[in-house]
């Protein structure tokens, strides 16, 4: 099995690979990396099998890396590797293998590591292939003060970008996050519509659009917040609303 070890502590990395090749030669470390940048990057150049994914990292984490590994062409199984079970690792839970808790003992590590070998070709697909995500499993991955979280995409209202980062509008409040509007755009074509070179808005919160003010509106629903809609983008917001039979 391929394995790949991200810890932005070399130290830590050196450890785990001692441990992996303690344990034979049926597991051999294709690659290392110290962020979850350099994760991304030697994930395409060495197609690993199964990442071992510290979360604590600084830049983009764990949790990022993770979720831009699952987008790839043939994602990685993961296991996790955390000094605390917190509540952001539950967010992933389904999705990983299993986690290690920090310091990682051989043992634990050998029972997750046969957990993965376990892993049938159907599983293995379902990996790779996953079903298209409903309306109540896609989620964004936001910044906040205590790391990343899982925002529940069918809470966001709408996205507007500001400066180098994009403002996630949602029904708690506001958080940020570093994917750019085309991405976002691109990712979640069915949800998300263009009103706007710099604002995506969720087409679940789209009430209508008015005119007034100096240009056409979109109303949002639930208070009636009105965003501005730019001339290039006005006829697809109205055909949007048209098939809604919302005039």
């Amino acid at each position: 099995m391929r394995l790949m070890i991200v810890d932005d502590e070399a130290p830590a990395r050196t450890r785990l690979r001692k441990l992996i090749e303690e344990l034979g030669a049926q597991y051999r470390v294709v690659a290392e990396a110290g962020t979850g940048r350099q994760a991304l990057e030697q994930a395409a150049e060495h197609a690993p099998e199964l990442v071992l994914m510290d979360i604590r990292m600084p830049g983009m984490d764990g949790l990022e890396a993770a979720v831009r590994l699952a987008q790839s062409a043939q994602p990685p199984a993961l296991i996790f590797i955390t000094a605390s079970t917190d509540h952001a690792l539950q967010a992933f839970e389904a999705n990983a293998v299993d986690y290690l808790v920090k310091p990682v003992r051989r043992a634990r590590l050998e029972e997750a590591l046969q957990k993965a070998r376990r892993l049938n070709r159907a599983q293995l697909q379902a990996l790779k292939q996953p079903e298209p995500p409903t309306e109540e499993a896609e989620a964004l991955l936001v910044r906040r003060r205590d790391g990343m979280e899982l925002l529940p995409l069918h809470q966001v209202r709408y996205l507007q970008a500001e400066h180098k980062y994009v403002t996630v509008h949602h029904a708690g409040g506001e958080e940020l996050i570093e994917q750019s509007l085309k991405q976002l755009e691109e990712q979640h074509p069915r949800r998300l519509l263009r009103i706007h070179r710099n604002c995506l808005v969720n087409k679940a919160w789209l009430a209508g659009m008015e005119r007034g003010d100096g240009g056409p509106w979109a109303v949002l629903r639930d208070g009636g917040e009105r965003l501005e809609i730019s001339r290039r983008h006005v006829a697809g917001v109205r055909e949007f609303l048209r098939r809604l039979g919302v005039e």
